[in-house]
């Protein structure tokens, strides 16, 4: 299958063609890039230097059978009749087809300009949304901050741990990568380096996210820490009920035990005890872990992801092998790196 990569130049871009290069079932027929237009991609991306392949302007799109859309907010929504002209399968990378409403990007975002296509986009996280995935045409991969949320409080909603009225406190910390490839003066070493920043202390963006998929609300900070990749989510539960360690296993286990891509990591021995961005860089894995806290009855669970990855670049791979019929794992199966420096 030929596949095409809007928005080429950017990390996740770059991702989307590391990702796409070691497919058995896609071979890469495009790049594009305002930017970099007839430049070769390696000159941007050193990792794939050995692509024969030039970016092209966006203007100008071939015909191929999936594209993936790794662009800024607000750029989808207006382009998407040329992506869905251009592909049988549109897989948008932004904000733009994540929420199912306009009413919610009025109050999240500054408004939609294709609302009419709102209900046609299935959200691409598998572990969420796999039995709509086959045979969609227009799909939403999640924000790194809400996906990494989302997998660790997910299997208490499935085994009724969580009803969504309990109170739930959500701390994620996110490397610089988060921010994209022009990501300003904050994300740049010297200002990044050695620090533990609130940039979304109330209102981000991904809390519409949980809601939705979750049918939660929830108390949600975002720290910018010193790494480069990787989105780790520490969430504090008050469930309404007392819960055992044995409940807890019983539903991690029974949500994810079958799922390619989500490991445990719950208090065993080592130095990584428990879920850590730096044990699952550079692959689209999650962790997830939990720990019981008796004295206040406060449930922790612990989730961790390559923001790049499996909060989006890897996710939107994963979703669109599900939606096309091919093999699950296929072009994701490599695992991450031991010892490596910060993520």
């Amino acid at each position: 299958m030929k596949a095409a990569v809007v928005g080429g130049s950017g990390f996740t871009g770059g991702e989307l063609l590391r990702l796409l290069d070691g497919h058995p079932e896609f071979e890469v027929a495009q790049a594009t890039s305002r930017s970099y237009a007839n430049k070769t991609v390696g000159s941007v991306h050193p990792n794939l230097r050995h692509l024969d392949l030039r970016f092209t302007e966006p203007t100008d799109l071939e015909s191929v059978d999936v594209l993936f859309a790794a662009t800024p907010h607000g750029v989808s929504m207006e382009q998407i009749d040329a992506f869905r002209d251009a592909a049988d399968t549109v897989v948008d990378l932004s904000a733009d087809f994540r929420l199912p409403r306009e009413e919610q990007y009025d109050e999240w975002y500054d408004g939609h300009e294709r609302p009419d296509l709102l209900d046609e986009a299935e959200y691409a996280l598998p572990e969420l949304n796999r039995e709509n995935l086959p045979g969609a045409d227009l799909i939403a991969a999640g924000g790194c901050n809400a996906t990494a949320t989302i997998v660790g409080l997910l299997p208490l909603f499935e085994n009724d741990i969580l009803e969504g009225d309990e109170q739930v406190v959500v701390d994620v910390k996110v490397g610089s990568s988060e921010g994209g490839a022009g990501g300003g003066d904050a994300s740049s070493h010297a200002e990044r380096s050695g620090v533990v920043r609130p940039y979304a202390p109330t209102g981000h963006r991904h809390e519409a996210e949980i809601q939705e998929y979750l049918g939660l609300d929830v108390s949600f900070t975002v720290h910018a820490v010193d790494m480069v990749r990787g989105a780790s989510a520490t969430c504090h539960v008050f469930p309404n009920g007392p819960v055992s360690k044995g409940d807890l296993w019983g539903a991690y286990r029974g949500s994810y035990e079958d799922e390619p891509f989500v490991r445990m990591a719950s208090g065993g021995g080592g130095v990584y005890r428990y879920p850590e961005p730096k044990a699952v860089a550079g692959s689209n894995y999650a962790e997830v872990g939990f720990e019981l806290d008796p004295t206040n009855k406060r449930l922790v669970v612990f989730s961790a992801i390559d923001n790049m990855m499996k909060g989006s670049a890897g996710q939107a791979v994963h979703a669109a092998n599900v939606a096309l019929g091919l093999e699950e794992t296929a072009g994701l199966e490599h695992t991450g790196f031991h010892p490596v420096g910060a993520p």
